[in-house]
């Protein structure tokens, strides 16, 4: 069934919560909509950095054991359709050192990330990277111990 154009619609958070439901449900779904997520933040991926990246979030093998290359094919053929309903075409880059799939005519990173990471890089302190640069790697593994337990309790706090 498809929605009727120009008849009154839900809005869009009715839509995302039912995209958020099926998500939870359906594997495909899931991993489509991983791709489309990732291919809009951050272009110039080939298939094995999606495939890590959908992973990641999905867990492995969520693309199959078998015919996994047909799986992501069958993947990006949906959210290609899914970006040029929308009015964006992906694309694949073959230019050495850039290869990748790539929104035409956009840049490689979504101008929210490039925001993000410069407002990270203007927060760098280097006294603090000074005073990391001075400690063991005992006193590293235990700092970065400390803050992967600290973000996975935040993550446990924001899914109950």
């Amino acid at each position: 069934m498809k929605l009727q154009f120009g008849a009154p619609q839900p809005g869009p958070r009715a839509l995302e919560t039912l995209l958020d439901d099926a998500t939870a449900r359906d594997i495909v779904t899931a991993r489509r909509a991983c791709l489309l997520s990732i291919l809009w933040r951050q272009r110039g991926l080939a298939r094995p950095a999606l495939m890590r990246r959908v992973e990641a979030e999905l867990g492995r093998g969520c693309f199959g054991e078998k015919a996994w290359e047909d799986t992501f094919q069958r993947d990006m053929k949906a959210v290609k359709r899914a970006l040029r309903a929308a009015g964006h075409e992906l694309t694949y880059s073959r230019t050495k050192g850039s290869e990748g799939y790539v929104l035409r005519g956009e840049p490689r990173l979504h101008p929210q990330v490039q925001a993000a990471i410069h407002g990270a890089l203007a927060e760098i302190d280097p006294r603090q990277i000074r005073v990391y640069a001075r400690l063991t790697p005992a006193q590293r593994f235990q700092q970065g111990a400390a803050i992967s337990t600290l973000a996975r309790e935040a993550k446990q706090a924001q899914g109950t």
